[in-house]
């Protein structure tokens, strides 16, 4: 199979609990500290936008009388896609894409529309069915970044940003555009969303002491460990650009054929055929590191270890994730992943887990593989090299 083509990334942005800049990002990076951050109403861990991000989401909120009302995740993806697009230099009315993924979408505002709907005898404001729809994530983040080509957004569970860098790959593949704005945004940290995670009994348990509440990676906990958070980052691709950050080498998708609540099996089938199709794609048998996708439950995070150990065998690669350190974002953890391993290129340097001893890349860091998984059985795989 030929690879995916020369399609580079010459610009990002992103918001969540690292920051906003690539610097703090990078300097969040290095420090073993968690941003995961306990309740103290009720004790649930959740891992929420740094103060300073929060800043900059409600100006924008009150730059528009209309952005009062959008919800939060559009917000995200508004930011930062602002910021990709001015790390790319692209100007601005020019044609691009825009595709983002979310799991959930404007739930926030669907959750306050239907409290209010049951505490006032059905009665909704007219407004309450365009805002919580999942398009407003493309539309207003389209309008806010005086993008004028094709804009759209997907949802298919915690791999949907991942789904949404794919599709601006093909786009960008077919020759209709040189330019398109990919990645996720997820704003999940409400009442009804955590309550979701912790009747599947995946959630972490709220215990004060607990010094890396999500054991992303550790396949020795005795139970399930998933934190959420909340956060975006889109990708600014280009096809056959001059110069890029990193290139996007290969690129694998995949399902798991399990007939279960979540589409989780224990060998990763699934994953393994996305990885083994990316690798093909790039020319290659192996990379220098994985983001894996490990959402700190038990069985996803052994599923993930067997698929990977299926695949590279001797070969394998130095593995990590972001999951300790920022939560789950679900819909958007795929672009957040993708930012570790670009950053990681870009500072030649492997991000470890604190608390685990897998041995970290030796030698440069030419090619890093970053792995999504959702509901359902979906597996995406993207492999970022160097340039």
């Amino acid at each position: 199979m030929s690879r995916v083509g020369k399609i580079g990334i010459v610009g990002w942005g992103s918001s969540s609990a690292l920051g906003g800049t690539p610097g703090e990002i990078w300097k969040q990076y290095l420090s073993n500290k968690t941003c995961i951050k306990r309740s103290s109403a009720d004790g649930t861990w959740t891992a929420p936008l740094m103060a300073s991000e929060e800043v900059q989401l409600q100006q924008i909120r009150a730059t528009e009388k209309g952005y009062q009302r959008l919800d939060r995740s559009v917000l995200l993806g508004m930011l930062a896609a602002k910021r990709a697009v001015d790390a790319s230099f692209w100007e601005k009315g020019k044609s691009m894409g825009l595709y983002i993924g979310s799991s959930r979408g404007a739930t926030g505002v669907w959750e306050t529309h239907f409290k209010n709907f049951q505490s006032q005898n059905g009665i909704l404001p007219p407004h309450a069915s365009p805002l919580s729809t999942a398009g407003n994530l493309a539309t207003h983040t389209a309008q806010y970044i005086g993008a004028t080509g094709f804009s759209s957004d997907n949802s298919i569970t915690c791999s949907s940003a991942m789904h949404a860098f794919a599709n601006a790959m093909v786009w960008l593949e077919s020759g209709r555009y040189q330019r398109f704005l990919a990645g996720g945004a997820e704003a999940p940290l409400t009442p009804f969303t955590i309550a979701q995670m912790k009747a599947l009994k995946i959630y972490a348990a709220s215990q004060p002491s607990r010094l890396y509440p999500n054991r992303s990676l550790d396949l020795d906990k005795t139970q399930n460990t998933m934190v959420l958070g909340e956060g975006s980052a889109l990708f600014a691709l280009e096809r056959s650009p001059s110069s890029a950050f990193a290139w996007v080498s290969g690129l694998g998708y995949a399902r798991e054929d399990i007939a279960s609540m979540t589409g989780v099996s224990g060998n990763g089938l699934g994953l393994q055929a996305a990885m083994r199709q990316a690798l093909d794609e790039a020319g290659i048998v192996s990379v220098d590191a994985i983001v894996c996708h490990c959402p700190g439950t038990r069985l996803g995070d052994q599923s993930e270890n067997v698929a990977v150990r299926a695949v590279f065998g001797k070969k394998m690669p130095s593995l990590t994730s972001n999951k300790w350190k920022i939560g789950h974002t679900l819909g958007a953890s795929g672009a957040l992943s993708l930012e570790l391993a670009l950053l990681m290129i870009l500072q030649q340097e492997f991000i470890p887990i604190p608390y685990l001893a897998y041995p970290a890349a030796k030698g440069p860091i030419r090619y890093v593989m970053v792995n999504a998984l959702g509901f359902g059985g979906n597996a995406i795989s993207v492999v970022l090299e160097a340039p």
